[in-house]
């Protein structure tokens, strides 16, 4: 079980890795690559961006949860 959670928080550190570096900086990011440089006439963010912040969160979610059981279950096993 602790085997199964470590990689788990491997994939997800690797995934949340890679979504902040999508994210878009002052000077753009990997995001307008994808269609995130269109802005709509309302002002607010694309719906790229937004759909990118969702799943960096969903993402960092799972990582900090992984982290938490991660270490429930090292500890009990002391």
């Amino acid at each position: 079980m602790v085997l199964g959670f470590s990689i788990a928080l491997i994939v997800f550190s690797l995934l949340l890795m890679l979504l902040v570096l999508m994210h878009k900086g002052k000077g753009g990011g990997l995001s307008d690559m994808f269609g995130g440089g269109m802005q709509s006439s309302v002002g607010g963010s694309s719906v790229a961006e937004r759909n990118l912040d969702r799943i960096t969160v969903v993402v960092g979610t799972l990582w900090f949860a992984s982290i938490i059981v991660l270490g429930i279950l090292m500890k009990t096993n002391n």
